[in-house]
């Protein structure tokens, strides 16, 4: 017999957003009875049933816009009236979103980047703090935090991009972060935010439209400079910050607003603070 649970944290755990779909209740005659279960990949591969036919058909469907919207939901089917179906009874099925964790790739190992790390660790984020400094990798104490000794080329190349990843640009050096941003930019991302001056922002924009690295549209999805203005000067405020927009984008699944952080508090960050 599948054990739907045990193949749900599979499919989690390969980072496979699924859809669990249990009949909670049923009246009259029905295929299957409460309790049956269905999980349903965004693949569209199926592992168990909840009576096959046509209610089947369009569960799975309802689970495909489940999946879509992120919101789990009841529903109640008529299986002589809706589907066709001569048992005739009704059946109620709860679906259930199957998220794999949001991942959150700090690019930069700095004191904003340690401080970051350690805020986002303790929510649902699994976090990946990636720098060549070992000297500053060695600084995150965070057992929860994954620390990536590696330069930021050999593992761009090896990242995985979906719409659970958050990404963080905070490196030392501006070449690098746009490097890291040219490359992101391209890819499935749920954000994507570099740090940075109003200057900085300007003169990335400029270069970036200029050698038609990325388009306008392409540019507006970028948080740059990142987080909201909340008046912070240390890197722990400068974090939460950063980490109170990566929050409203995950919640809200809205693109970054044009929210900016004084001058002052950026050259901080700008300067390993």
């Amino acid at each position: 017999m599948v054990n739907i649970f045990k193949l749900a944290e599979e499919q989690k755990s390969q980072g496979i957003q699924a859809a669990l779909c249990i009949i909670v209740s049923t009246q009259g005659s029905t295929p299957l009875k409460t309790g049956a279960k269905m999980l349903v990949t965004k693949y569209g591969k199926i592992y168990g049933t909840i009576g096959g036919g046509n209610l089947e058909k369009k569960v799975i469907e309802d689970a495909i816009d489940v999946m879509t919207n992120k919101e789990s939901r009841q529903f109640e089917h008529h299986l002589l009236q809706e589907h066709g179906m001569c048992c005739g009874g009704t059946v109620n099925v709860y679906i259930e979103s199957i998220m794999p964790p949001e991942k959150l790739y700090i690019f930069g190992a700095g004191h904003v980047g340690q401080a970051l790390s350690n805020y986002a660790s303790s929510l649902c984020f699994d976090v990946f703090v990636i720098d060549s400094r070992m000297e500053e990798i060695n600084k995150i104490q965070n057992n929860s935090v994954n620390t990536v000794p590696l330069g930021h080329v050999e593992y761009l190349s090896k990242m995985i991009f979906d719409k659970q990843s958050y990404i963080a640009i905070m490196t030392y050096d501006h070449k690098i972060d746009r490097e890291i941003l040219a490359y992101c930019l391209k890819k499935p991302f749920a954000y994507l935010g570099m740090i940075g001056s109003q200057r900085k922002v300007a003169v990335t924009r400029k270069m970036f439209l200029s050698t038609q690295i990325c388009s306008e549209e392409e540019l507006s999805k970028v948080d740059m400079p990142m987080g909201f203005n909340i008046n912070g000067t240390g890197p722990e405020e400068i974090a939460i910050s950063l980490l109170a927009k990566i929050i409203e984008v995950k919640n809200k699944g809205n693109k970054p607003q044009k929210n900016r952080i004084p001058e002052y508090q950026i050259a901080l960050a700008e300067c390993g603070f």
